[in-house]
Parts: structure tokens; sequence; C-alpha cells
């Protein structure tokens, strides 16, 4: 689960990474979902084929022909629910940010997917520990949602403090120029009909000081998701969207490995995590595929629109979102495999993967910087909350019995 966690909670870095740099989070997340989807044909070639091929637990090839349509259907239903919440944390993260999307959306799977888990594990986990930290990851949530308030009420108070040193400086025509400016940030061309600029600015990111107005502006007019005067609600219920689809995931596969609802014919052996796995990446990688081919053409909340040829010459931060792609893929199954092993109710403990993105998202992007004691003191107590939640749930973990 350690290595879990660290694959988990890096992958979301470095898309951010590239949205903040420009690049499209339609073309970013068609090259993740092609190496995601590698990912786990690897895993289901190489650890679905070792070990002794038994009519208890067959290998993965013998498996694809056996008559388990009940599972498949299960794990292809978990791949389409953590495609859907993967989509949303995309946006999410422009909006709310990474720390803040990473922890109320893995809070509220907790919540929700870690109580579904413990009684189809048929209680394998000490209630008396879990529901603790599951009521942790809850307070955590909603610390997280006033993080996300707090830091945007900063944010706009910085901003307003520079038009008005910018006005009682330079006078009303330039404070009214750079009012014109960030208006005309906020209104994205067609990707297609866009060219490539390099703005002054951009050369000299470095020099801007992470969390001062000019920084903020400066990210604007990079980023391809434009989040200034946003509605704050907006990305709350983009990243809410993502916790609940991200809760439904993890019992699916459960049901999908371990037919707690008896619905195999008799005789035929439980899928096991590797074939499990693959249906899981396979609908996961349609799903993905198919919403974001949808969204070249009509895009969401402001995106430029794209189309297949832009994407396809678009090869600016390729590299890192087929990367991104394999190491959530590996992370994916590790977490799975923790999971058949200790309980998926443990294993969801991976969830704490925002303590790994905050640290990321601090260093990388200067989250928080300069922000107000209010949200330093908020933030503190969200990772505070994860600390608790991940150890009291971890504790909680026990060895699966046969069912």
């Amino acid at each position: 689960m350690g290595v879990s966690l660290v694959l988990l909670g890096t992958w979301p870095v470095v898309l951010a990474v590239l949205e903040r740099r420009g690049r499209l989070p339609q073309h970013t997340y068609l090259d993740y979902s092609i190496t995601n989807f590698l990912a786990a044909l690897l895993v289901a070639f190489t650890f679905g084929q070792i070990g002794a091929d038994t009519p208890e637990t067959p290998n993965f090839l013998t498996q694809l022909t056996q008559d388990n349509w009940p599972s498949i259907l299960f794990a292809m239903s978990g791949g389409i629910f953590n495609g859907l919440g993967t989509l949303a944390t995309q946006y999410g993260w422009a909006f709310v940010g990474l720390s803040v999307t990473e922890v109320m959306a893995s809070s509220l799977k907790v919540v929700i997917g870690t109580t579904l888990n413990y009684f189809l594990d048929g209680r394998i986990n000490k209630a008396e520990i879990l529901f603790p930290g599951v009521g942790c990851f809850l307070i955590a949530a909603c610390l997280g949602s006033l993080v996300h308030s707090s830091n945007a009420a900063d944010n706009q108070e910085k901003l307003s403090s520079a038009m008005v040193n910018h006005s009682n400086t330079n006078g009303d025509t330039e404070n009214e120029e750079l009012t014109k400016h960030l208006l005309e940030i906020e209104q994205p061309k067609d990707c297609e009909e866009q060219e490539p600029e390099v703005a002054p600015a951009a050369q000299a990111v470095e020099k801007l000081e992470a969390g001062t107005a000019d920084f903020l502006v400066d990210l604007e007019g990079k980023r391809s998701i434009k989040v200034l005067g946003s509605n704050t609600f907006l990305g709350l219920g983009i990243v809410t969207f993502a916790g609940v689809s991200y809760s439904l995931f993890s019992p699916a596969f459960n049901l999908a490995t371990n037919d707690q609802w008896h619905t195999l014919g008799e005789g035929v052996p439980h899928m096991v995590v590797y074939t499990a796995f693959f249906y899981f990446s396979l609908a996961c990688f349609a799903i993905g595929i198919a919403l974001n081919i949808w969204f070249l053409y009509h895009p969401m909340v402001g995106v430029p629109r794209s189309s297949l040829t832009a994407y396809l010459k678009d090869w600016k931060g390729r590299d890192l979102a087929l990367v991104a792609g394999v190491v959530c893929g590996l992370g994916n199954a590790f977490q799975f495999m923790a999971g058949q092993a200790a309980g998926y109710a443990a294993a969801d403990a991976v969830q704490a993967l925002p303590l790994v993105s905050t640290v990321w998202g601090i260093v990388l992007f200067g989250e928080y910087r300069r922000s107000s004691r209010r949200t330093y003191t908020l933030l503190g107590s969200m990772l505070f909350m994860f600390v608790v939640a991940m150890v009291i749930l971890m504790a909680s973990s026990a060895h699966r019995r046969p069912l």
C-alpha cells in the first residue's frame, strides 16, 4: 500500500503541471488513457501469468475464456466510475487546487466506498477502529471545502489590492488596460486558430514570487483552464462529483473479484485480481477516449475547442502525460493487490494520497503561498486529520478469510 500511495499521489501532479503550461486537458487525458491501459496489460501478462494455473486460481489467459460475465460487468462498471472520477478531478485541480481537490475527492471516496467495502468484505476489518478513521476523513473533507473558500477569498483580496495599487500608481488608463487584459485571457480561442505565443512574462516566470497577484495573473494567462473569477461552487461541485464517482469503483472491483452476491455459476472460479484489473482498465480506457474525443469538439467550462488533427500534432508535454498514465496504472494495480490480501476497506488507506500531492503542490506550484493565517490554520488542520485517518484506517486491516 505504501508504493501505491506514492504512485497515486504523484501522477496528478504531472497532469496539473501540463494544464498550467497551457496544454489542453482533452489532449493530456487521451495520452494518459493510452498508457494507463497499457500498464494494465503489462500487469495482466506478467503478474497474471505467475504461479500455477489451477481450477481455483486460473491464470489471466485461462480466465479470459471462462463464463464469468457478471464479474466482468462489475469490473468494467468500476472502470467507468473511476474514469468519470479522474476526468472530473482533472478540471477540479484547476478550479479548487491540487491539494484540496485530492483531499475532498479522496475523503468522499473513503467515506462512501470504505463503508460499502466493509460490509462486502464480511466485516473482516475492525469496526471500532475503521469507522473512527472514516469519520476523520469526513472531517477532512469539510475542512477542505473551507480551505478552498478561504484561499479563494485570499486570492481575490490580492487581486483587488493589486488593482488599487496599480490605479494609484499609474492612473486610470493603465488600470483599464489591466482590467481589459484580465477579461481577454478568460476568453479562449479555438485551438486550431490559436497560434502559440510566448509572452514576455512567461520568460520571467521564475522571477515572480508564488502567491502574489502578478503570479496569479501570469498563471491565468498561460493555463488552459481559466479560473479567475469563477464561481466557488462550480469547483466544489466538480470535485464532489469526482469523489462520489471514485467511491463506487472500489466496491465494484471488490464484487468482481470476490462474488459476494453469488452471481457466478456453479464451479466457476472467482475472477483473479489481475483479470479484473484488465477489464477495469479497459472500461476506464473506453470511457476516457470516448468522452475526450467528444470534448475536443464540445469542451467544458470554457476550454478551447480542438480536433483530432490538433491533438495528433500536439507533442508538447506528451511524454509527461504518457508517463502519468503508467504511474497511475501501476498505482491502481498495487492498491487492488493490497485490497485482495488485507481487505478493500483497509486498502482505501491509499486515499491518503493527498498528503503526497500536497507536498508536490506546495513545492512545485507554490499553493497557499502568501495566504492568510486562517487559510494556513485550516490547511494544517485538514492535513492533520488526514494523517490521523490514514493511521487509523491502516490499523483496522485484517487478512481476508476464504468465502
